[in-house]
């Protein structure tokens, strides 16, 4: 929920129909204080995963945001950790409050789909990002990804079962995907931001096209839904140790 903190609703209408990039620059100072940062509780049960799959040497935080990632990959990365995001706004709230007793924390502005890094990372996580992407990017997406790895290495995110249908969080999200259609119907320039685009079984396809095995691991904190299965996963994609070329796979 928005906290008294948090943005008027003014304000999020003024960033709603801005771009991303400037709408997150506006809602830098004030973005903790909403539902749209990550909850501690997820970023807890993904660090404590991390840790028991690592060490792990360099990390990065892809679309970091105020840099609450990055927090995660200090605590299970030894050499150093990066942020990377596009809004400068929210570069600079993460420059101003994330502080490691670790390894160096450093931070980029660029965009997730043009990453100007060779390969130097050992982990790679996101932590609710993907709504900005369209199904037709993540091809390119999880090339950049592969593309900054080491061999070996791993992009780890957390997955939210989605709401059954019918439920109150099903229609919710319906609702909020499409007035965000409508929204991008009617004005310029666009606002991506979806929330049942990203369907997992695409998106498992895609980065075993892009070169990733592909593995998911229950986060026992969330625990089980009524059908016994998991409320929250990691998905953790890893590239071999040895660099294979990207190929196609069964659909």
């Amino acid at each position: 929920m928005f906290s008294p903190e948090g943005p008027t609703l003014r304000e999020l209408a003024v960033q709603a129909l801005s771009s991303v990039e400037r709408g997150y620059d506006l809602l830098a100072p004030k973005f903790d204080h909403t539902p749209f940062r990550t909850p501690d509780a997820v970023l807890d049960a993904v660090g404590s995963a991390l840790r028991r799959m690592g060490p792990f040497g360099a990390g990065l935080d892809l679309c970091c945001g105020t840099g609450a990632g990055v927090g995660v990959l200090a605590g299970v990365c030894r050499e150093r950790v990066m942020g990377v995001d596009f809004s400068a706004g929210m570069l600079d709230i993460a420059r101003e409050q994330v502080r490691s007793a670790g390894p160096p924390v450093s931070w980029v502005r660029a965009d997730a789909r043009a990453l100007p890094f060779a390969p130097a990372f050992d982990l790679v996580v996101s932590f609710g990002a993907f709504g900005h992407f369209l199904p037709r990017e993540l091809p390119a997406l999880f090339a950049q990804v592969r593309s900054v790895l080491r061999p070996g290495g791993c992009f780890a995110f957390p997955l939210v079962a989605p709401p059954r249908p019918g439920s109150l969080g099903y229609w919710m999200l319906l609702g909020f995907d499409t007035v965000m259609r409508v929204r991008n119907a009617l004005w310029r320039p666009p606002f991506v931001m979806y929330y049942r685009a990203f369907r997992f079984g695409d998106v498992r396809r895609e980065l075993a096209r892009a070169g990733f095995r592909v593995d998911l691991h229950a986060l026992p904190e969330f625990g089980p839904r009524r059908d016994g299965s998991p409320r929250v996963r990691l998905a953790v994609a890893r590239l071999p140790v040895r660099p294979v070329r990207p190929g196609r796979v069964n659909s």
